[in-house]
């Protein structure tokens, strides 16, 4: 019994570790824009994405057939969802961190992650319109960013130096 229950764990660790090489690099980067942390220095990415592939390793017997990579990913945006992630520490300046945290949340799933309004809707338990309008604000807040006061000096004033 002891045996067969050796090779389970070590046929399961195998997996996991394949599923981590070939996944964990995408779901850090979604991390990482999530947290808006910029991609040489992303603690917060690091940490989020340790938790999600720390829960989907537990329940890693009970997925029977269900795509590790969706579970991972659920996870991921679940516990970045809670709030935990993005409080606290410096703040952001990746990319994505003039959005708000849900705004962030739902673009990254939609555009980088490919998941539709609805499994959005779904997971994040919004309705699908809601869904819909975060995503339409995100996209233009990163189309048009805004822009901060205007620096003083000669050159922005239009006055010959």
């Amino acid at each position: 019994m002891r045996e067969r229950q050796a090779v389970r764990g070590a046929r399961r660790a195998r997996e996991f570790e394949a599923f981590v090489a070939g996944a964990a690099g995408r779901l850090l980067h979604a991390a990482t824009l999530l947290t808006a942390e910029p991609t040489d220095a992303n603690p917060r990415a690091r940490q989020l994405l340790t938790a999600s592939l720390a829960h989907t390793y537990a329940s890693w017997d009970r997925l029977r057939g269900e795509d590790p990579y969706d579970c991972a990913r659920r996870e991921l945006a679940l516990r970045y969802a809670r709030g935990a992630w993005h409080r606290g520490g410096p703040p952001p300046d990746g990319p994505l961190a003039h959005l708000k945290a849900r705004e962030r949340l739902v673009l990254v799933l939609r555009l980088f992650e490919g998941v539709g309004e609805e499994q959005v809707a779904a997971l994040l338990g919004l309705p699908q319109e809601r869904v819909g309008a975060l995503h339409a604000r995100a996209m233009a807040l990163v189309l048009h960013p805004p822009r901060g006061p205007a620096p003083d000096g000669p050159a922005m004033s239009g006055a010959a130096p």
